[in-house]
């Protein structure tokens, strides 16, 4: 795409089905490297990415080459694919449906990939939905409480 700038910073969060702990700290870099690959496959820059237990963030340059949405639904697929091939954990894994995405300016990038590397500390005060919450407040998305990531009923 000759004679094409830009500058999009993206952070994706996204829970576990049912918000389900199933990452595990015993394989969640094998995942990191993995869903890295995939960005980095379609040509995207990884800038940070981790999680908890039961959600992921991840934080990215984004080229305009593909639609968030394909790139997500590749992430999430492939990624849940992977886990249950490698049989890493006991019942069958998947991600929740739909995600959060928030875009950034270049002033940003720093706070946001401290924020995402510091989700350990961060949770021992905040739940995920909290802090999902907060986000989506932040950014003056409207949402629908029947609609937010659910926990297994």
């Amino acid at each position: 795409m000759a004679n094409t700038y830009t500058q999009i910073h993206i952070q994706a969060v996204f829970p576990v089905k049912y918000r389900r702990g199933q990452i595990q700290n015993e394989w969640k870099d094998e995942l990191y490297k993995y869903i890295t690959g995939i960005v980095q496959n379609h040509k995207h820059k990884m800038l940070a990415i981790n999680g908890m237990s039961d959600h992921l963030h991840l934080f990215f340059g984004m080229r305009p080459t593909q639609s968030l949405s394909d790139l997500l639904q590749d992430i999430k697929g492939s990624s849940s694919k992977w886990i249950n091939n490698q049989k890493l954990t006991q019942r069958q894994f998947e991600w929740q449906q739909g995600f959060g995405a928030f875009s950034y300016c270049r002033a940003e990038v720093e706070k946001v990939i401290a924020y995402i590397h510091n989700q350990q500390v961060h949770h021992q005060k905040q739940t995920f939905l909290q802090e999902y919450r907060l986000l989506l407040k932040e950014f003056g998305i409207e949402y629908s409480e029947q609609f937010i990531f659910k926990e297994l009923e």
